[in-house]
Parts: C-alpha cells; structure tokens; sequence
C-alpha cells in the first residue's frame, strides 16, 4: 500500500479527531491536509501508521485550538461549533457513542477543557486509543495523560447531557416538532418543547438573528410559531436532517440554498434546547449559500403585507 494510499484509508480518523478537537469542519480540513504534508515529507515510514498520523493531527488541533481561543472569545453573540452532518469515521458498534461525542451539546461541554484535556478526552474515550498512543499524540507521560483524562470526564460528566438511547424516537418527535413549526401551531409545539427550553443562535454578526436568544416554553412556541410560517411565505422551507449526530433540520431559500442549520437536543420526550447556526462562514461545507439578509428583508416585508 503506497503512502496516499495509507493516508486515505485513515483520513476519516483523522478529521474525526480533528473535528472534534476544534469544533471547525474548516479547521479540521486543514488540520488533516497539514498531517499529510508533514506525513509526506517524513523520512522514514512509522511502525505504526495509525498511531504517527493519530499523533501528528493532534498536535495539529491543538495549536490550532490555542490560537483559536482568543479568537472564540472575541465572537459576536454566541458560539457554536459548525455543523456537521455526516461524520465520516464509521465505526456501527459505537455508532451511538461516536454520535454523542459529537453533537452539539458536547462540544459546547469540550470548550471548558484546556486544549490538552480535549485531545485526551477525544483520543482515550471517544476513539479508545491506548495511553502509550494518547501519550504519544499530546506530549506527555502515560501517568499525566491519565490524569488528564480524569480531569477532563469530571467535567464532562457535569455539564454532559444524557441523550435517550433511542434515537429513532428522538427523530420521530423532531419530526412532529418541525411539522408543528411549519404549521405555526403554538399548541403543537408546547407539547413537545421542555419547560424550561432554550433556543439560541449563532450569526457571528454576519447574518440575521433568525433564532435569536428565547428562554422558556411560551416564549420560543410563540417566536417559532410567528416566525418558521414567514419563512414559508417566502420560498424558504425547513427539511428534517441529522445534525452532528442528532436530529435536526437544514433551513433553505426558494433556491434551496441553505440559510442555516438547526440542533435540537431531545431528553425525557422533550425538545430541551434548540441552536441555529446561520453564520455563512460556518456554512459553506454544505452547500450553495443563501443570501440571509435577503431572506430576511423579504420576511420583514412579509410581516408589514400581513399586518
């Protein structure tokens, strides 16, 4: 097998590392492009090329995570990760497992570590690698990384969500949630919405605040039920999709270019949290881009036409 061979067969490994590490499809495209350039210069052929290659897009991400934090820090309105809808690391024992680590909740969760405390996180028990490969990829000593990685499920485990096991239910209830938002049926949607529900959403100041910060059953039923039917009105449509591994939708224009993706996190029968990313830096891995602002104009004219 030739190097680009050995390369490709490990390439979903490795954004899968590298996404999960940033947060950033974009990021973790160039963090794994940087591993084959550094793998392609090495002089000698590792004994383990799963292990050197695991290690080499860690030490990527984590550079590219510091200088990244200054950066987060700096973002207007709230941060979320980009949006991803096919992990491409197969693996359908852990199916379930691969599918929590990346939703959107997690990575939220994963922004409270230090840089070093994610990777071993991401590299021991999202991916199971022995400590002698984590100690490798990170730097330090077996006996660090271990502490590390107790440091790093302490507090993954208190702010962690525990998603239902069935996610086949999970997607049946989104299902009646957007048929509920398309309709505009407040009823509808307090049913499925946790009391305490929150909707948030990421614009990055480049684009409109179509989900805008609500808190509480009433107030984001009735946001959603005034807004998702303006949408409609002009051309714009709501289509059910998995996103980072839990269910969710793709926003699209008349054109069905996308204007945004939405997150939903389901527990105990109840949508508990709903995030939007509409930023279009965040959006160009999925597809021709809407003009947002455009959308919007041609809600807010809608709206004047109804009133």
């Amino acid at each position: 097998m030739t190097r680009v061979e050995e390369f490709e067969e490990l390439r979903p490994l490795l954004f899968s590392i590298a996404y999960r590490i940033l947060g950033s499809v974009a990021e973790a495209e160039d963090a794994v492009q940087d591993s084959w350039l550094r793998y392609d210069a090495a002089g000698t052929t590792p004994t383990s090329v799963k292990a050197y290659l695991s290690a080499v897009v860690t030490r990527v991400s984590i550079d590219t995570l510091r200088s990244a934090r200054h950066r987060r820090e700096e973002y207007v309105g709230e941060w979320l990760p980009e949006p991803l809808l096919v992990d491409p690391y197969d693996d359908p024992e852990r199916s379930a497992e691969l599918a929590d680590s990346v939703s959107m909740a997690a990575l939220l969760v994963m922004e409270r570590l230090t840089p070093l405390e994610r990777a071993v996180f991401v590299l021991r028990d999202v991916f199971a690698l022995d400590f002698a490969d984590v100690a490798l990829a990170v730097g330090r000593s077996e006996a660090a990384c271990r502490q590390l990685a107790v440091r790093a499920r302490r507090h993954m485990e208190e702010g962690r969500p525990r998603f239902e096991a069935d996610l086949r239910e999970r997607e049946e209830l989104a299902d009646r949630f957007l048929d509920a938002l398309r309709d505009g049926d407040v009823d509808a949607l307090k049913e499925l919405l946790a009391a305490d529900v929150q909707m948030v959403g990421d614009g990055g100041g480049k684009a409109p605040a179509f989900a805008r910060a609500v808190a509480g059953v009433d107030n984001v039923a009735r946001v959603l039920a005034v807004n998702v039917p303006l949408l409609a009105t002009v051309g714009a449509s709501v289509e059910a999709q998995r996103v980072n591994g839990q269910p969710g939708a793709l926003l699209r224009d008349r054109d069905s270019r996308v204007i945004g993706a939405i997150a939903l996190d389901v527990l105990d029968g109840r949508i508990q949290t709903i995030r939007s990313v509409v930023n279009p830096d965040k959006l160009g891995h999925l597809g021709p881009l809407a003009d947002a602002w455009a959308v919007d104009r041609a809600v807010r004219l809608a709206r004047h036409q109804a009133d």
